[in-house]
């Protein structure tokens, strides 16, 4: 069994990316690298609800639930893999405060990956698969309304940019990085997680500004 980091003080890592960029892969991954609970918001959903409708009650609930485990974990001193999209900036800000008031450091991962190979990548999923057993079922008009729906990070934001087309490892690298540059991790526990240099994409040179091109959503 590989050996796992453990982060300085609690850390709450957020996801952003369209359905499809790898984030539950990315998170299932993680928590055999970090130390941390990965709560995931699909298997929470499926472990409450035999026929899931996704609507706006059963949401909240959900999202009532993984705040509640959250704040415990925090609380616990064990980080957290927070499995749900944080497409809306006012979520992003509460989950931040709440690690803020349990001494928590947060940050953002931002998965890109353009529309059309994120929803190519729905309609291949495998439900035999760990990763996409409880995942969400998207028409192409329903991914066109969520993405219509996310509000990107502003500069003033904490968070990382990798590529959803990326592999794993490559990902962890520039994660691991990150964290190292922010004295959330000790420097020799990083080293083996880190790839060479020039691997990753961390922050984009434009300061993480968006270039409104991307955002124009062509499925075909």
């Amino acid at each position: 069994m590989q050996s796992k980091v453990r982060s300085n003080k609690p850390l709450l890592i957020l996801l952003y990316g369209f359905p499809g960029a790898g984030k539950t892969h990315f998170s299932r991954n993680m928590t055999d690298n970090l130390q941390c609970a990965h709560v995931n918001s699909d298997r929470i959903r499926h472990e409450l609800f035999e026929e899931p409708r996704f609507d706006k009650q059963e949401n909240s609930i959900v999202k009532h639930l993984m705040d509640y485990m959250t704040e415990e974990f925090i609380s616990a001193g064990v980080s957290v893999v927070y499995d749900m999209n944080m497409m809306r900036k006012s979520d992003r800000h509460t989950m931040r405060e709440l690690a803020r008031k349990k001494g928590a450091d947060t940050l953002l991962v931002w998965f890109q990956v353009d529309a059309d190979t994120a929803f190519k990548r729905l309609g291949n999923r495998d439900r035999r698969t760990t990763d996409d057993k409880y995942a969400a079922e998207y028409s192409k008009d329903d991914f066109r309304y969520y993405a219509s729906r996310m509000q990107p990070p502003e500069p003033t934001e904490n968070y990382l940019v990798v590529s959803g087309k990326h592999t794993f490892n490559s990902q962890r690298s520039a994660v691991f990085k990150k964290l190292l540059v922010d004295g959330l991790i000790p420097a020799q526990e990083a080293q083996a997680k880190i790839g060479k240099p020039g691997m990753v994409n961390l922050i984009p040179k434009n300061q993480g500004r968006v270039d409104m091109a991307r955002r124009n959503i062509s499925i075909r």
